[in-house]
């Protein structure tokens, strides 16, 4: 069984700082951007913008960690620093792997935000 794609304390001290009902917005925000952050991954990767690659990956790292999703935001974090050539290389995953995890992540998210 895979671990819990929500570190359940990071989402538990968002919710205490920023409060529950701004954190169930912010959770709606993040599901409703985060699929065009991994299209313009995968649409730089397409066009070899190495750039766009890295601006969008550290974006979509920085959101994941900020609910607790730690393994999504390890993952585009491999990828904003290895850059284009690291995608399924070494311990960098494929945009396959990313997409994947970020189903987990949206699953989980939806479920929190009704809690």
């Amino acid at each position: 069984m895979q671990d819990d794609p929500i570190d359940k304390a990071v989402f538990t001290a968002l919710e205490d700082t920023a409060g529950a009902e701004f954190v169930a917005e912010l959770v709606g925000t993040f599901l409703d951007e985060a699929p065009p952050m991994l299209a313009e991954i995968r649409r730089a990767l397409d066009d070899g913008s190495a750039e766009r690659f890295r601006r969008a990956s550290h974006s979509l790292k920085s959101n994941s960690n900020t609910f607790g999703a730690m393994t999504l935001g390890r993952m585009a974090k491999a990828l904003e620093l290895g850059g284009i050539a690291s995608v399924g290389h070494g311990d960098s995953p494929t945009l396959d792997d990313l997409d994947r995890e970020y189903a987990r992540v949206a699953a989980a998210l939806k479920n929190l935000r009704h809690v």
